[in-house]
């Protein structure tokens, strides 16, 4: 049988938000060190299918450089796009078919890289098996909330913490096996 683990791989700033309200990442750039990836290259070797919104997927285009998960099979979660383009496949049903699709499939790692509303979507199914989350070192006091009000009770436990000289803080959670009810 094969192990493909679901992981969110995801950077949010130190009072919990991925995006500016509009969207805007500029903050994140406060990190950016010459050959400093925190880790990203390795983690990207370990995947072969990349699940996003549609709002995640058409922010990475609007960076206007090339799509960085070209050769890997990607879908972005949707219910306004249908079928596919140059990049990826338009998934319109629910997102723990697509979950238990590929995870009957042979493969590497499943790499979650957003947005909010997707992660909202697999927390409440607890469909993640893992948590990557970078914390950038600033408070930008308002936008698109990681972690939504609503989602599952989830207890975590801590595989790994890794601290960088840019301030950056990385924490690794794995979900506990046994999830205890209320």
């Amino acid at each position: 049988m094969n192990n493909r683990n679901v992981v969110l791989y995801i950077a949010m700033s130190a009072d919990g938000y991925i995006a500016r309200e509009d969207g805007n990442l500029d903050w994140l750039s406060m990190v950016e060190q010459p050959g400093e990836d925190y880790g990203y290259n390795e983690f990207v070797a370990g995947v072969d299918t990349v699940i996003m919104g549609r709002r995640t997927y058409d922010k990475v285009l609007s960076f206007g450089v090339a799509f960085p998960h070209k050769g890997r099979q990607c879908y972005v979660w949707t219910k306004s796009r249908a079928g596919n383009d140059e990049n990826v496949t338009f998934w319109n049903s629910g997102i723990s078919e697509l979950i238990a699709t590929l995870k009957k499939e042979q493969g590497k790692d499943i790499f979650i890289d957003g947005g909010a509303e997707l992660v909202h979507a697999l927390m409440k199914e607890k469909l993640i098996d893992r948590y990557v989350i970078s914390v950038i070192p600033c408070f930008i006091g308002g936008g698109i909330r990681l972690f939504r009000e609503g989602g599952a009770d989830i207890r975590l436990k801590l595989i790994n913490c890794s601290s960088y000289a840019t301030g950056l803080v990385q924490l690794c959670y794995e979900p506990e096996k046994k999830q205890t009810a209320e």
